[in-house]
C-alpha cells in the first residue's frame, strides 16, 4: 500500500499542493488524472522521493521514503519521469540494463543480463535492442524507458505520462504491457494520465486531481460518472457506455 498523510507542497503563498491524503491499495494500476497544473506529477515525484514535501508523511510498501535508504528504497519503488536525459550513445539493452543497478551497482551478471532480457521481450524490444537511443522514435524510446523501469523489478511502479510521443495504437499497447505487468508481474502501478478515457479502459483506480487537492479516489466505475468528472475537468462530460466498458464524451 502506499500512504499519503498530511503531505504539503508549498511553491508560494498563493500556489499549495495538498494537504494530501490518500491510501492507495497494492496491486493493480491507479491512474492519478485532473486538469493541468492539479498536482498529479507533484504527488507523484514525491511519492517517489525525487520531490522533497513542506509536512506530512508518505511510506510505500511499509517504507518511510523520507527516512528509508536510497538503496533499499530502489529495491521497493522504481519512478520513470516526463524528462529523461539520458546518454543517446547507449543502447536499448544498455538503458534497460540501468534497471539492474540497484542490485548490481553496475557490475552485470549471467543473471542479471536474463532479467535484462526477459523485459527486452516484454516490451517487444528484441529488433531494437542494438540500437542507440538516438536512432529511435520516441515511441520507441518511451518502452525502452519502461522496459527500464520494470527490470528495477520493484513491487511499486510510478509512471509519470508514460503515453507522451505515442499515437493512439502505442498508448494502446502500452497500457496492455502495464496491464500484464500489473496483473501477471505483481506490480503496484500508479500512472499520471491525460486521457480520461485510457483511464477507464486500464486503470482499476482512480484518483482525480484539482487545485492541489485530491478530489476523488475509488474504484475506476465510481469516477466514471458524468456529475463527477465534469466538475474535475470544468467542462460538460456525459459517459455512455462503450464497445470496450465505459467512455467519456465531451461536449
Amino acid at each position: 500500500m502506499i500512504s499519503l498523510k498530511n503531505v504539503t507542497k508549498s511553491y508560494s503563498s498563493s500556489l499549495t499542493i495538498g494537504p494530501l491524503d490518500l491510501e492507495i491499495p497494492s496491486g493493480g494500476i491507479t491512474a492519478l488524472v485532473g486538469p493541468n497544473g492539479a498536482g498529479k506529477s507533484t504527488m507523484l515525484t514525491m511519492i517517489g522521493r525525487l520531490l522533497d514535501m513542506d509536512a506530512g508523511s508518505i511510506s510505500v510498501g511499509g517504507h518511510d521514503v523520507t527516512s528509508t535508504k536510497s538503496k533499499e528504497l530502489a529495491k521497493v519503488l522504481s519512478i520513470l519521469r516526463q524528462e529523461n536525459h539520458f546518454v543517446t550513445k547507449l543502447t536499448v539493452r544498455q538503458l534497460v540494463g540501468f534497471g539492474r543497478f540497484p542490485y548490481t551497482q553496475g557490475r552485470i551478471t549471467a543473471g542479471d543480463e536474463e532479467i535484462i532480457s526477459k523485459y527486452i521481450r516484454f516490451l517487444h524490444l528484441e529488433e531494437l535492442q542494438d540500437r542507440y537511443l538516438d536512432q529511435l522514435s520516441g515511441g520507441q524510446r518511451q518502452r525502452a524507458y519502461v522496459a527500464m523501469v520494470l527490470c528495477q523489478e520493484t513491487d511499486y511502479v510510478l509512471l509519470d505520462e508514460p503515453l507522451n510521443n505515442l499515437d493512439i495504437a502505442h498508448s494502446v499497447e502500452m497500457m496492455k504491457h502495464l496491464q500484464v505487468a500489473a496483473r501477471d508481474l505483481g506490480r503496484t502501478i500508479i500512472v499520471v494520465l491525460h486521457d480520461i478515457n485510457f483511464a477507464a479502459r486500464y486503470a482499476d483506480y482512480v484518483c482525480a486531481c484539482k487545485d492541489g487537492q485530491i478530489v476523488e479516489f475509488g474504484p475506476t466505475e465510481s469516477i466514471m460518472k458524468d456529475d463527477i468528472l465534469t466538475d474535475i475537468f470544468e467542462t460538460p462530460i456525459q459517459v455512455i457506455e462503450g464497445p470496450n466498458g465505459l467512455m467519456a464524451c465531451y461536449h
